[in-house]
C-alpha cells in the first residue's frame, strides 16, 4: 500500500508513464490505480499484442496498433491505428471533427426544440388555449 501511494505521487507529476517489462495484469493495474485516484482523469492506452489487451480495456481510451503481434489488441481497442506516428492525426485532426460534430449536434438539438415549441404556441393561440 505504501508503494502504491508512492508511486501514485511520482506518476502524478508526469504527463506520462511508460510500463516496460512488467506483466498484462501489472499493466492494468497501473491505469486502474491512476483511475480510481482522480476521477478528473481521463486514461489512454496503446498496445500492439495480446499482452496489452487488459491495459486497453481498462483504460478509457484504448488505442490499438496493428502489429506482428496478431490483431488482438486491435479487436478489443477503440481506435486502430497502423503505425505511431498516425496518433497524431488521431488525437488532434480527428478530436476537432469529433468537437465539431458535437457541436453541430447540439446547436441542432436546441434549434429543433425551439421550433418545436413555438408550433405548440402558436397552435395553442390559434385554438385560444384551450384543450
Amino acid at each position: 500500500m505504501k508503494l502504491q501511494r508512492w508511486f501514485l505521487k511520482i506518476t502524478k507529476s508526469l504527463e506520462t508513464v511508460l510500463c516496460c517489462r512488467v506483466s498484462p495484469s501489472q499493466k492494468a493495474e497501473v491505469v486502474k490505480l491512476i483511475k480510481n485516484d482522480d476521477s478528473e482523469v481521463i486514461t489512454l492506452a496503446i498496445g500492439d499484442g495480446a499482452n496489452d489487451v487488459s491495459m486497453i480495456l481498462e483504460a478509457d481510451v484504448g488505442i490499438g496498433l496493428f502489429g506482428n503481434e496478431g490483431l488482438r489488441a486491435v479487436d478489443n481497442s477503440d481506435y486502430a491505428i497502423a503505425e505511431f506516428r498516425h496518433l497524431r492525426t488521431l488525437l488532434f485532426k480527428q478530436g476537432r471533427w469529433l468537437y465539431h460534430r458535437i457541436c453541430m449536434l447540439v446547436i441542432y438539438s436546441i434549434y429543433k426544440s425551439f421550433l418545436y415549441t413555438i408550433l405548440q404556441v402558436l397552435f395553442a393561440r390559434v385554438n385560444g388555449f384551450s384543450l
